[in-house]
């Protein structure tokens, strides 16, 4: 009987997400309000297909966020983390007190003590790292102003749940009650001493700190060889879940931990393979998580206290609003930026309900007091895509960066025969030497604040996303000769060239390549004209290397243009391999050993060449 339960639970809930979400997508509210909806629906309080048990459901679909943090750590280099280090102190500094502040100082205001107060205000400070996350990459905003700003404070505001955690027990004071086998729930940290407790802390961080660094890689390699894929997908998934049970065995978010780990494997050759072996398990488990969200919303609660829940809602989400905005104007974020960061992460989070039922078992809150504030943070957390879409529909397009328009001539050259989608450290270069050379560019830039930045500085930039083709229709793609791709996100240069060879087949595409991976995607897409991003500079810096030894100018030129040629060459014929690895480490070293004996040979021939040789224009026409 229990395994017929636990199909039939598996039946309605996978059901219940293959039928919303498309539906959800295809009317514009995006797969996370649609997993919500479906767990409304399939909760207790609409179809009643599912009951209690989504509260054990609710703590399986937490390792959602647990994978979630994984991945996200997988692409933070530990360089990129460094830079982040202001955002991530500041940002998310001023918000996690001021919010804690203000939710703490309105508690206090409709009676509480200040210890009940204070757990509320901690707790209510914290935002939804799934949901806005998911929404943020759904939507392409990862790497906007906005989205790097959103992501910083998330991150900070899952440190700050560790002392949040510590703190709860001192600010009790109602006795506490035990249900159940809640009692045996232990750490190994429980009775220790202040020293062994900070101790076992910093062990544990140590364990996935140095094992990341100096052992996994021994273990990957060695499953690799196996030739297995299950087996790697395996021990990723051990790796994730042993993790998650050290930090919570210490006393850590187990979230924190697994982000920690992947962080320090982002640097490892296999981070790739563990992203997309990760990747599913995270998806269907975050769907998982956001249909339990919805369906432990407890409606019967709110339809008894319908005023007080609605004005908790709308309090909580305006505190919030108004905090981060003030938070982003102070950062000198654009409005359309600075709307979309406030209304980001203006809802309440799922350390919410860890917090508040970890402050009820304590003895810091009552259950009559703990109750409504768990179904405000739901509701807020079911709230936030509408939200999103809010900010997307309405507040954008009215008060942001205006979209170019084709049926406005005056704000688009439509005659311009490049388009350049990306006008950032890369694709600015190319935008003022073609403008400097008397030709006219039409130039799409999604990063809003950067457009009017631009425009400030006298350049013809128009904001608007180059994988929208009505955009590109706007823009001229029809008459345009030529498309260079200057984008540094390569899933969304993927996106382009997919939207250009669909709807525009006779534009030509010049391809920034943000990496050797991405330039193998490129060419398997069937893109000629590849740019390597940093190729040309740092050729240029070896020549300059070579000329401050000694070397001849002409022959250090001509050295960089036959190493550029071969290593174009290579790219293109190690593009087929990309799918197995032994082959393109195989020919990977052949091709090193071949450019070797050509370069040596190549200087054997020109011992006796001609000073004046660097200027002939065979030459500068090679390099």
């Amino acid at each position: 009987m229990h395994n017929e339960a636990f199909f039939l639970n598996a039946l309605i809930y996978l059901t219940a997400a293959v039928v919303s979400v498309p539906i959800a997508k295809r009317l514009g509210l995006g797969s996370v309000l649609g997993y919500l909806i479906a767990g409304i629906i399939i909760g207790p309080y609409v179809l009643k297909l599912v009951g209690e048990e989504g509260k054990d459901v609710m703590h399986f679909a937490e390792f959602g966020v647990v994978i979630m943090l994984f991945v996200v750590g997988l692409e933070l280099r530990p360089s990129l983390l460094w830079k982040l280090r202001l955002p991530i102190l500041g940002a998310g500094g001023v918000q996690v007190l001021g919010t804690t502040a203000a939710i703490s100082g309105i508690a206090m205001g409709f009676g509480l003590i200040w210890q009940e107060a204070l757990a509320i205000g901690l707790t209510l400070a914290l935002s939804s790292t799934a949901i806005v996350l998911q929404t943020l990459n759904e939507k392409g905003l990862m790497k906007s102003a906005a989205g790097q700003r959103s992501f910083a404070v998330l991150l900070f505001q899952d440190i700050a749940v560790i002392p949040m955690l510590a703190l709860m027990p001192l600010l009790a004071t109602h006795e506490i009650h035990h249900h159940g086998d809640e009692h045996h729930a232990t750490t190994w940290t429980e009775g220790l001493p202040a020293w062994g407790t900070a101790f076992a802390t910093l062990a544990a961080v140590a364990i996935v700190v140095l094992g990341g660094r100096f052992v996994m890689g021994h273990v990957f390699r060695a499953i690799a060889r196996t030739g297995l894929r299950e087996i790697f997908t395996a021990a990723a998934l051990l790796l994730v879940i042993a993790i998650a049970v050290l930090m919570t065995k210490v006393g850590l978010s187990p979230a924190l931990g697994t982000f920690l780990a992947g962080v320090v494997l982002s640097e490892s050759e296999f981070r790739h393979e563990l992203e997309s072996d990760i990747e599913p398990f995270k998806g269907l488990l975050l769907g998982l998580f956001f249909i339990a969200v919805g369906a432990s919303i407890d409606f019967q609660l709110i339809a008894s206290q319908p005023l007080l829940i609605a004005g908790l809602v709308v309090a909580l989400i305006l505190t919030k609003l108004v905090i981060l905005a003030v938070i982003g104007r102070v950062g000198k974020m654009g409005f359309d930026q600075n709307s979309l960061f406030a209304l980001a992460l203006a809802q309440g989070g799922e350390f919410g309900f860890v917090l508040f039922s970890f402050a009820t078992q304590n003895g810091v809150l009552s259950e009559e007091t703990a109750k409504p504030l768990v179904a405000v943070v739901a509701l807020s957390m079911a709230l936030t895509p509408l939200l999103f879409i809010l900010h997307e529909r309405v507040i954008q397009p009215r008060f942001g960066t205006k979209e170019a328009e084709g049926s406005e001539p005056d704000e688009m050259d439509e005659d311009a025969p490049i388009i350049i989608a990306g006008f950032g450290r890369f694709g600015n270069v190319a935008g003022r030497f073609l403008q400097a050379s008397g030709i006219e560019t039409t130039v799409l830039e999604h990063d809003s604040d950067h457009v009017d930045l631009l425009r400030k500085l006298g350049l013809k930039v128009f904001y608007g996303d180059a994988s929208r083709h009505d955009l590109m229709h706007a823009a001229g793609a029809e008459k345009a000769k030529l498309l260079v791709l200057a984008v540094d996100d390569e899933d969304k240069s993927m996106e382009i060239v997919e939207c250009c060879q669909k709807h525009f087949p006779n534009l030509r595409i010049l391809a920034r390549a943000c990496s050797r991976a991405h330039a193998y995607r490129l060419i398997s897409a069937g893109i000629e004209d590849l740019f390597m991003e940093q190729q040309s500079s740092s050729l240029d810096l070896a020549v300059a290397a070579l000329q401050c030894l000694g070397h001849r100018g002409h022959a250090a030129r001509r050295a960089a243009a036959k190493f550029k040629n071969h290593d174009n060459e290579s790219i293109r014929e190690m593009a087929a391999m990309v799918t197995d690895r032994k082959s393109l480490i195989d020919h990977g070293r052949r091709r090193i050993v071949d450019l070797e004996r050509r370069m040596e040979h190549d200087r054997a021939e020109l011992c006796d060449f001609d000073d004046k040789a660097w200027d002939d224009k065979t030459l500068r026409d090679e390099f």
